[in-house]
């Protein structure tokens, strides 16, 4: 790492990646468990599930291995998936038939995976590298 730039993983990121690191975990527990036990019930809202906790897990390892076009690139899925789950879940919740993990903008996880990824594009953007400016050397 050089001079001017820090890590995605110290300071505050230590608690964003526990963080994110907790969500890993209990999203794929709970796809798993859902994928295995009760498929056919709801396969869309178990199948996003999936694809949430393969997010997390993804963010995690990035912004702890401070690879940041990865973390980035999750982050940034994760936003989408959240608006746009979300806000489906809401006006047409028929489609999934159970709650995932972004359902209500993650009304069911106390609204910690909608402020997840704004946190998250935040502490990628305040560790950014610094620039040189055209007169340094």
């Amino acid at each position: 790492m050089s001079a001017g730039r820090r890590s995605t993983s110290s300071g505050f990121g230590r608690l964003l990646v526990v963080v994110y690191g907790v969500f890993a975990l209990s999203a794929t527990v709970r796809a798993g468990y859902q994928i295995a036990t009760k498929l056919s019930d709801a396969p869309l809202a178990y199948t996003l599930s999936a694809l949430a906790a393969v997010v997390y897990v993804v963010a995690t390892v990035a912004l702890a291995r401070d690879a940041r076009r990865t973390a980035t690139a999750a982050v940034l899925v994760e936003m989408v998936g959240v608006v746009v789950v979300g806000a489906l879940s809401i006006a047409q919740p028929e489609l999934f038939g159970r709650d995932t993990v972004w359902s209500g903008f993650g009304r069911g996880y106390g609204y910690v995976p909608l402020v997840l990824p704004m946190v998250g594009l935040w502490w990628l953007w305040r560790t950014r590298p610094e620039r040189d400016s055209p007169g340094q050397g």
